[in-house]
């Protein structure tokens, strides 16, 4: 398999893996807090990984001594957005989420058209002006059906986007790092310190309320960190920033898939999306507008 189609299939599993991740971490703020969430993501991602290597290349783990400062600036933006991003989560719905959230991908083409050299096209400028249209028309309408409490909807969208941001602060920093280092090295920083960051946060009496249910849906979240960012890391190594983002545009699209199935069939196990003919006309500018962008 050549190089490019490497990394094509990469970044397609990690669309699909975060497609049905903003659904079960829903489900999972409902016995545990988004700080509980986030460091049990990093910290079986870590001991995962960091145990593969100490058996199979305990080289790599030089670097948990004396890791690069930019390597510890891109561990800080994705905790934060870890935490951003279920923090927005809890305040507003799956759907929501995954509209907001894509400006991530899209902040990472333009950082391609800043910091790359990648050139601008009158194409990707249109895009961007639907991606804002698309963005405007749905935050003004989802409000404005909002019955409950504004505020925290509102609050809810603000940490959708500053983790929408910092993904894309920690993925242009990612882009320059792995020329350098072996992507997976990286993971062992990147998962490993945002375990020491968030401990002091963390409620360990929640973990021993869980059932044995409750226990599956942690271990799958951890288990999704270390795949889906070790696959990430490793499309960045193969195809353009570009190409990863139009394919991680495939992520939110799964996720509204999967709730409208939810809510057809009844579930009562999560909070059923509602949304309409206008809210979904935003959503579809958007998608169009980051894949023009892209």
């Amino acid at each position: 398999m050549s190089s490019s189609y490497k990394g094509v299939l990469y970044a397609v599993i990690t669309a699909i893996l975060w497609g049905v991740l903003a659904i079960v971490l829903k489900v999972s703020l409902a016995e545990l807090t988004p700080a509980d969430i986030t460091w049990f993501r990093f910290l079986l991602a870590f001991v995962v990984l960091s145990a593969y290597y100490f058996y199979r290349k305990p080289g790599y783990l030089r670097i948990l001594r004396k890791p690069p400062l930019l390597l510890v600036a891109a561990t800080l933006c994705l905790a934060t957005n870890y935490f951003g991003f279920i923090r927005g989560l809890e305040l507003t719905s799956p759907g929501i989420a995954q509209i907001f959230i894509q400006l991530g991908p899209v902040l990472l083409a333009v950082s391609g058209f800043v910091f790359f050299k990648e050139r601008l096209t009158i194409r990707q400028l249109m895009g961007l002006m639907l991606v804002s249209a698309g963005l405007i028309i749905f935050y003004n309408e989802q409000i404005h059906h909002i019955l409950t409490d504004r505020n925290a909807w509102q609050k809810g969208v603000i940490w959708i986007v500053i983790a929408a941001v910092t993904w894309a602060v920690y993925s242009v920093l990612l882009k320059v790092l792995v020329l350098k280092y072996p992507p997976m090295q990286l993971n062992l920083v990147i998962f490993g310190l945002p375990v020491l960051l968030y401990l002091p946060f963390v409620h360990f009496s929640h973990f021993l309320q869980l059932n044995f249910v409750g226990w599956l849906i942690v271990v799958f979240l951890g288990l999704n960190t270390l795949f889906a960012y070790g696959l990430l890391s490793m499309a960045m190594k193969y195809i353009e920033a570009n190409k990863i983002s139009v394919i991680l545009i495939l992520n939110p699209i799964l996720t509204f898939a999967l709730m409208a199935i939810l809510s057809y069939s009844g579930a009562t196990w999560i909070e059923h999306e509602h949304f309409t003919l206008v809210t979904i006309a935003g959503a579809l500018i958007v998608l169009a507008g980051a894949v023009l962008t892209i």
